[in-house]
């Protein structure tokens, strides 16, 4: 290991480097990393040869078409994200949040299943809010959730509970019962339905679609005639057939307009689909980060209330407006 060298001899570490660091952590490319940096890759590439001269030690290693972070940059990395984050607030302290001035682009990652039915909403909110914001709702990529929403890329994602690490915050953002679709209206009971045949639906080429998973611990097994990627086709299929169909009740509502389908309560103990917000804990106490979160909470306690915690025999219960503890 080479020595540091001698504080007096060094010049003043430049905070910019520390930011580009950050981002090449994360994308682990540095031409992904001059993208959302706004600068050249060579300009990122100066970047980290500036800082490893200061630092005496390599930071980052080739690997395949990217780069891997060395044990130094391991070791750097939670002290410098964490020291960036306190910058970032003690700007933001500096005026008071105001969404309409200060909200210009939010961007959103959601399964195109969830879209139909919040998005539209979404837009409209935020319209009032803050007019002049410009709204993205992408694809959700799991594989890059934690680098998009450190770099910014992301403000937001929403996804069913998936293991996270400790940079990533996330709380329940709504809860779907789950119900059957047929072509005609039926008594169903548990054994009628798992004597029928099915449509289920996965993006996935292979493994158990959700519902699947949860019949297997509870003992049961159904007949899948069908497996297709959206609900929309399962939907048309399930209209024509005596097949069944088994998904979250707010979806079916959105997409079984002009179909006919009757939506039948499920006849086992499947419990309800629980999607969470996700977000980065560099912006627990973001100003633009923290209403975000509070502003999308409220939102699908207004639209989505009919169908949130519903209890059976009964109504819906109320949704706090309060933002959640994150986990």
């Amino acid at each position: 290991m080479k020595p540091v060298q001698d504080s007096a001899a060094r010049p003043a570490l430049d905070l910019n480097l520390f930011r580009v660091f950050d981002v090449v952590l994360r994308e682990r490319n540095l031409a992904r990393a001059a993208d959302v940096l706004f600068l050249s890759p060579s300009a990122v590439s100066h970047a980290l040869a500036r800082l490893r001269e200061q630092l005496g030690e390599p930071l980052f290693v080739r690997e395949g078409r990217g780069v891997a972070p060395t044990a130094l940059a391991e070791r750097l990395a939670p002290g410098i994200q964490d020291a960036l984050a306190l910058l970032q607030q003690a700007v933001h302290r500096t005026r008071h949040f105001e969404p309409a001035r200060d909200v210009l682009h939010v961007a959103l990652a959601m399964h195109d299943v969830l879209e139909p039915s919040l998005l539209p909403a979404w837009v409209e909110r935020l319209r009032v809010r803050a007019p002049e914001a410009r709204v993205s709702s992408v694809r959700l990529e799991r594989t890059r959730l934690e680098r998009d929403l450190a770099s910014g890329r992301l403000d937001l994602a929403i996804d069913v509970a998936q293991p996270t690490g400790p940079d990533l915050r996330h709380t329940v953002l709504l809860r779907d019962e789950l119900c059957v679709v047929a072509a005609r209206k039926r008594s169903l009971t548990g054994a009628a339905y798992l004597s029928a045949r099915h449509v289920a639906v996965s993006s996935r080429r292979t493994g158990l679609p959700f519902e699947d998973l949860v019949l297997g611990r509870l003992g049961h097994q159904r007949d899948v005639a069908v497996r297709c990627q959206h609900y929309e086709a399962a939907c048309r299929i399930v209209a024509g057939s005596d097949l069944l169909l088994t998904m979250p009740r707010r979806h079916a509502e959105a997409l079984d307009v002009g179909l006919g389908n009757h939506l039948l309560p499920v006849p086992l103990a499947l419990p309800p689909v629980d999607l969470h917000l996700y977000w980065h804990r560099q912006v627990d106490e973001d100003p633009k980060g923290r209403w975000l979160r509070e502003e999308l909470l409220a939102l699908t306690g207004e639209v989505m209330h009919p169908v949130l915690k519903r209890r059976p025999g009964g109504s819906a219960t109320s949704r706090t407006r309060r933002l959640p503890r994150a986990r």
